[in-house]
């Protein structure tokens, strides 16, 4: 399994007339997460683009536990549980100084930008996966 993490400060753009941060947003935060967790593993989004391969959302979800407002530094941990195939699934889970306030997944299709296809994920993106397995 692979497990990273980020801190992300609540912009004041990102709340709503509550000062509550709006429920979108936390799907973007998802994305930062994710995004860092390739950067991490040494397999950036960029560099799979570069071999034509996208990673379209096919499938999202997010439980609400709790609420973040402006100005509150979230953790954002990500958890990539098997070694992905034609579509991979990332979960996630938002902390709050310490507490849980959301879960939730994304699951992502490999797609060849060019054909527009599903195709499986590059050998070396998978070797590198497996070496965290």
């Amino acid at each position: 399994m692979i497990t990273t993490e980020i801190s992300y400060r609540v912009l004041y753009a990102h709340t709503d007339k509550m000062g509550i941060v709006n429920n979108a947003r936390y799907f973007e935060y998802f994305e930062a997460g994710r995004g860092d967790m390739l950067r991490k593993i040494g397999y950036a989004y960029k560099d799979m683009e570069q071999k034509n391969i996208a990673l379209p959302l096919i499938e999202a979800y997010c439980k609400y536990i709790g609420t973040a407002k402006y100005d509150d530094i979230l953790v954002v941990k990500c958890f990539m549980k098997n070694i992905p195939t034609v579509k991979t699934r990332i979960d996630y889970e938002i902390f709050v100084d310490g507490k849980l306030i959301a879960t939730g997944f994304t699951v992502h299709s490999f797609v060849d930008l060019i054909k527009i296809k599903p195709v499986r994920p590059p050998k070396d993106f998978i070797e590198l996966i497996k070496t965290y397995f």
